[in-house]
């Protein structure tokens, strides 16, 4: 199953790699070189689909727990001031991915979206100490009744150059369902509650939908 993000490129690249296996037979008389230039575009095909696949997840709404937005490697976990919404202190757990993790970010909690904005920037790297104010990022709040708000952000990194926001002011979301998308690789931070009990450990691997980062107290 492939994300709907994808579906142009993916046919746009089939377009190209089918195009690109009949000039390459009709023009490209040594067949060692032939076949290896066919085997160079055929990967980068399935990379494209690797890059925009979107597995179903099984997620077990817990109204007590916070899930993990996204699939990657836990890089911070930290107390900080979160200065755009909460103007209070947080504890920040971002989570890294590389261009071969998934790419879909997911509600981390139910609730209702109570802010949803887009704001232009750079494009550090996304383990980048300033990237999370610095780059191209969305911040987006679920209010849930239990966890209270939840903000998670959306980070571009060096090579993301699209960040995809599907959470609209208002509108009711659902723990585990999709809310967006990102474009080669970047990071999501999520800012919780100072009492929060923290899940999950630097460096450990997380899936979007399933991993639980935080209960609460």
């Amino acid at each position: 199953m492939f994300h709907k993000e994808g579906h142009k490129i993916i046919f746009i690249t089939l377009v190209f790699v089918v195009g690109s296996f009949f000039l390459i037979d009709e023009f490209i008389t040594d067949e060692w070189f032939r076949k290896g230039l066919m085997i160079i575009i055929l990967v980068f095909f399935i990379l494209i689909l690797q890059f925009f696949r979107n597995p179903k997840r099984n997620t077990h709404i817990n109204e007590n727990n916070v899930l993990s937005p996204v699939d990657g490697k836990v890089v911070v976990i930290e107390e900080v001031e979160e200065s755009e919404f909460f103007k209070d202190k947080r504890i920040q757990v971002s989570v890294f991915m590389s261009p071969l993790n998934v790419h879909v970010t997911r509600h981390p909690v139910s609730g209702s979206v109570s802010y949803s904005k887009y704001h232009p920037g750079k494009y550090l790297v996304a383990w980048h100490p300033k990237a999370s104010e610095e780059n191209e990022r969305t911040t987006v709040v679920v209010e849930n009744n239990s966890t209270g708000p939840i903000l998670y952000r959306q980070i571009a990194g060096a090579l993301a150059r699209r960040i995809v926001n599907y959470a609209k002011i208002n509108t009711a979301v659902k723990q585990g369902s999709d809310s967006g998308f990102i474009k080669f690789g970047s990071r999501v931070d999520v800012f919780l509650p100072l009492n929060s009990e923290i899940k999950v450990t630097l460096n450990q691997k997380v899936r979007g939908g399933e991993t639980i980062i935080a209960e609460m107290s």
